[in-house]
């Protein structure tokens, strides 16, 4: 099936040769105005709009957004209006992550490989992600070179916060499910990416060795920290909780004869030191609500959403507890239930914004909406999408608009979009 994405793509290379392009469809938009321009589509809950045509934008902070086309990487400073900064990078097809940092570095991977721009992509230098002594952790060398490892793709697309004063960027690998087998682990960075580090590496899982096929299996190359027991497929969101200054990540996804892949971990930092302790505060079923994604922490409450699959019954929804009973199923508040397995979700100023997992939802596209913290719900199904997934929620730029990754199957990158909270 070719994706939507490679199509305008070569659009964009017959129109990119003008230096500091504007890109059609991709204005910045006032909170009056949104339902009389071009491609913008409404519900009752939200305005949305698909990607500019010719351009994937990949990640956006503030006023600023980060994307790519065929063998080119872009940056705008005015929420896509125009992408006057640019430079040549043959792999932007693998690009599945990218980071704008506060000070403005941009940090991206394609496929097992991180770069850093420091200069607004005149420039760009790989990086070497550290490991805890501070030794080279370097990817290993796969079976079939088409297939490397998703290494540090990510399933969320908040993935820094103020930490103490300071900006941390902190995410774990959404991996071994396509792009080959990957170790999995928690990376992070204190300096605005110039240097990324190892925060938690999982143990060799024997069922996602490197075989040369894209989720890996029971054969090949073990991959993980040897010395770890803690086993998962991958990470499934990463999140930080400013009223404890603790972290919180939950993985996914099968249940093992070797024990459960789906963890909640707590860690600390200490600054200091730079010395990480993480502990496993539960493990469970994968049709447990603990098989989840989408972690958020408001006013002292932490919500999340499950991803729970597997044998029934499904233990599924919204939930939210104070942190101190995410280990109590008794003390968890329900607050929807979609009825589908679905791993995410962003809160930010009052509105939840989730999603479908396609294969699982009887709608294409399925959003799940609330502007008042979860007092009211809605769903909606934007059929014109197809059949998509969407997943990597990056918090609203300075017009007002999530951005969103729009995935075929459940992970398969295609498009994105954009959302806009009629609030």
């Amino acid at each position: 099936m070719k994706s939507l994405l490679q199509v305008t793509r070569r659009r964009f290379l017959g129109a990119a040769a003008a230096a500091g392009l504007v890109m059609p469809g991709a204005l910045g938009f006032g909170a009056d105005s949104e339902a009389s321009l071009p491609n913008v589509r409404s519900t009752d809950h939200f305005w949305y709009r698909p990607q500019p045509e010719g351009l994937f934008v990949d990640s956006q902070r503030d006023n600023k957004a980060f994307g790519f086309s065929e063998g080119t990487v872009l940056l705008s400073e005015d929420n896509g209006r125009t992408w006057p900064h640019r430079a040549a990078f043959p792999d932007a097809r693998q690009i599945v992550f990218s980071c704008i940092l506060e000070n403005g570095n941009v940090l991206f991977s394609a496929q097992a490989k991180l770069y850093l721009s420091t200069d607004n992509l005149k420039t760009y230098r790989q990086i070497t992600v550290k490991n805890r002594d501070g030794s080279d952790y370097l990817p290993h060398t796969p079976k079939n070179a088409g297939l490397p490892g998703w290494y540090f793709h990510s399933l969320s697309g908040d993935n820094t916060f103020d930490v103490n004063g300071s900006e941390m960027l902190i995410w774990g690998n959404y991996c071994n499910v396509i792009g080959g087998a990957s170790p999995v682990n928690i990376y992070y960075s204190t300096d605005h990416g110039e240097t990324v580090k190892l925060a938690y590496s999982f143990g060799q899982n024997p069922y996602n060795r490197d075989d040369g096929s894209g989720s890996g299996g029971n054969n090949g190359t073990p991959l993980g920290d040897p010395d770890n027991p803690v086993i998962c497929r991958h990470v499934h969101c990463v999140t930080y909780n400013p009223a404890e200054d603790a972290f919180y990540a939950c993985t996914g996804d099968f249940d093992r004869p070797e024990g459960h892949e789906c963890h909640w971990l707590r860690g600390t930092y200490d600054a200091k030191k730079d010395a990480w302790h993480w502990k496993v505060i539960v493990s469970d079923a994968m049709n447990s609500r603990y098989k989840c994604g989408g972690i958020n922490f408001v006013d002292g409450k932490v919500y999340w959403i499950s991803d729970s699959n597997g044998p029934k019954p499904y233990d599924r929804g919204v939930f939210r507890c104070d942190p101190a009973d995410i280990t109590n199923p008794k003390a968890h508040t329900l607050l929807f239930n979609p009825e589908v397995e679905s791993g995410n979700m962003i809160i930010v100023d009052g509105v939840i914004l989730a999603s479908h997992c396609a294969p699982a939802s009887p709608m294409a596209t399925g959003f799940i909406v609330s502007l008042d913290l979860g007092k009211t719900w809605a769903q909606y199904d934007l059929k014109e999408f197809g059949r998509r997934s969407p997943c990597r929620f990056h918090k609203p730029n300075s017009d007002g608009w999530f951005r969103v990754d729009l995935r075929s199957s459940w992970v398969t990158p295609a498009e994105m979009m954009f959302i806009k909270p009629k609030k």
